[in-house]
């Protein structure tokens, strides 16, 4: 099943960072990481595979000028109809954007979806292309290490996956066997090469969720409100640790062009 076809059939998206623990862990500590690099209202953003317009809603209500793009017409429909927020079916890897033109450019999902290493330099460097000099980057990752962690606290690590599990910690490549579409998994280390490579600088690397979401999910979302605060204090401690970094379910890159 392709990136496209999977988002078809998929109709939760706008959701997804609502309905499990560490979903809800993530979409605060994202916002958290986002609003502590960007200074003032009025930036001209472009949310690159930005799906439903999760973090296009908030940022527009902040005050930025917003554009979506987005690979599945779905999502870009959605997206188009929030208040604040324009959207158009795209690419990350050939942007109509023109140079120097964004001074925020998010790639919230493509560094994963882009599994061959080529695609995932173009991308980047389409977000450089756009992005006026002295513009931020945001890039998320899912960390490789996320299939373990999950499997391994909610009884799922079984001998019939765990060849899945220990391929995608040698070598990145995941292959859906705890459910979404295959797609790369990056280390810290990894994300920050390839943003050093393609020539961004002032590069931060965070493990957003820090090492309890798992604990998160395991016990409920009916716990959440009672154990979240904890687990973001965690997060923030840890959050470039070197040793525990990769133990949160994905990374935030922050750079600039």
């Amino acid at each position: 099943m392709t990136l496209v076809e999977h988002y078809d059939t998929e109709t939760t998206e706008r959701t997804r960072l609502l309905r499990s623990p560490h979903g809800r862990l993530e979409f605060r500590r994202t916002q958290e990481l986002v609003r502590r690099a960007i200074s003032g209202p009025g930036k001209r953003v472009l949310d690159v595979g930005g799906a439903t317009g999760v973090h296009a809603r908030w940022l527009a209500a902040e005050g930025h000028s917003v554009h979506v793009v987005d690979p599945v017409a779905g999502h870009v429909a959605e997206a188009a109809h929030l208040e604040g927020v324009t959207a158009e079916v795209g690419d990350a890897r050939a942007l109509t954007w023109p140079d120097n033109s964004a001074d925020v450019v998010l790639l919230m999902g493509p560094l994963y979806h882009l599994t061959e290493s080529g695609d995932r330099a173009q991308a980047i460097a389409e977000a450089r292309r756009v992005l006026r000099p002295g513009g931020l980057l945001f890039a998320a990752a899912i960390s490789r290490y996320l299939s373990a962690m999950e499997t391994g606290t909610n009884g799922q690590l079984t001998d019939h996956i765990t060849p899945s599990v220990e391929a995608v910690l040698n070598t990145g490549r995941y292959d859906g066997h705890v459910g979404f579409v295959p797609a790369h998994f990056h280390t810290a280390d990894e994300l920050r090469g390839e943003l050093e490579t393609a020539g961004l600088s002032e590069i931060s690397v965070y493990g957003v969720e820090g090492p309890a979401w798992p604990a998160l999910d395991v016990a409920g979302i009916d716990e959440f409100d009672a154990r979240v605060d904890a687990a973001l204090r965690c997060a923030r401690l840890v959050e470039q640790d070197p040793l525990l970094i990769n133990a949160s379910a994905h990374f935030l890159a922050v750079a600039v062009n």
